[in-house]
């Protein structure tokens, strides 16, 4: 059982308060809670964007494989060049068979970090097939964390159907942790089950305890309303949540904005947008909101150049 010190620091990361985890004083490197904090204070790192804290933070000498996991994932993501990125695609394809080797000493729980760290990475490379296997590898069937991920795979690849199933069969295991209400609630807005009302009232809930700071529900509770037609109330959520990250909007909070701008109704919405709009492209521009919007511009324009106008009808003589 975890202390009340890990649980906490457990539900952090969970809920999306990052900053509060990497502001988090560690605990003394001969308790148990060490290495866990460690992990999830890297992990909170990597997850606001900052993944070469991490190479400083963990020594490179480490040999304990839930740390050797989150510094691999750490050099994935700060990578630029494709050796770099498959070199370390390849240092945690070796730690996930190294675990599941019989004379591997590493607790249960350190495993499970592996698994989800590389799973992580291996779905950021776009090697679906690959992370779904190492999270449904051996030891992993009651690792609430790798459940997570699968179900945000399959909800990335349009399959709500998958995760639904790897959620129910979680329910049969799992206690009613915060972690499988977040599960549910990502399918449910996925869905659109009950108007998002579920999805909202579990964001809304979470917002109101008091020891919580989190932008990251913030966003997903205006993305909720945004969903539901409640633009205003979306729009204070996405402002709230960017002056939690000391107004500097991260991905997700800017492409709701943008998003939000689009559907207001004010005279000068269309050039908020674009501004908006502007902005996420320039900082993000692998985001998806971008992606698509460009693919389908091209799409309009090519199909523009190929369309023939008709003559005029001339009127009859």
């Amino acid at each position: 059982m975890d202390s009340s010190e890990l649980y906490h620091v457990r539900q952090q990361f969970t809920l999306g308060a990052y900053k509060s985890l990497v502001d988090l004083t560690l605990p003394d490197p001969n308790s148990a809670d060490y290495t866990p904090t460690l992990v999830y204070q890297a992990r909170a790192h990597i997850a606001l964007d900052n993944p070469s804290a991490v190479i400083t933070l963990i020594p490179s000498y480490t040999e304990n494989v839930a740390l050797k996991a989150v510094l691999g994932l750490a050099k994935y993501v700060v990578a630029t060049e494709e050796s770099d990125q498959e070199s370390a695609l390849e240092e945690l394809r070796d730690l996930s068979l190294e675990i599941e080797g019989d004379d591997i000493e590493a607790e249960e729980r350190e495993k499970g970090f592996v698994r989800v760290l590389a799973g992580t990475a291996f779905a950021r490379a776009g090697e679906i097939e690959e992370a779904l296997e190492t999270l449904g590898g051996t030891g992993t069937r009651e690792n609430l964390e790798a459940v997570a991920l699968i179900v945000q795979i399959y909800l990335s690849i349009n399959r709500p159907d998958l995760a639904r199933k790897e959620l129910e069969k979680a329910k049969h295991w799992a206690e009613d942790d915060v972690l499988l209400q977040l599960i549910e609630s990502s399918i449910n807005l996925v869905t659109g089950k009950d108007s998002y009302s579920d999805s909202t009232n579990f964001y809304t809930e979470q917002l109101g305890n008091p020891s919580l700071t989190s932008p990251r529900l913030l966003t997903a509770r205006g993305i909720t309303r945004l969903l539901r037609g409640e633009i205003a109330a979306a729009k204070s959520d996405f402002e709230e949540a960017v002056e939690q990250q000391d107004n500097v909007a991260d991905a997700e909070t800017l492409a709701g904005m943008t998003v939000a701008a689009g559907l207001g109704t004010s005279k000068n919405a269309d050039t908020e947008a674009e501004a908006l709009f502007s902005q996420l492209t320039q900082r993000f521009p692998t985001h998806p909101l971008v992606t698509d919007t460009q693919q389908k511009a091209s799409l309009f324009d090519e199909l523009a150049t190929k369309f023939e106008v008709p003559p005029l009808a001339s009127a009859a003589a």
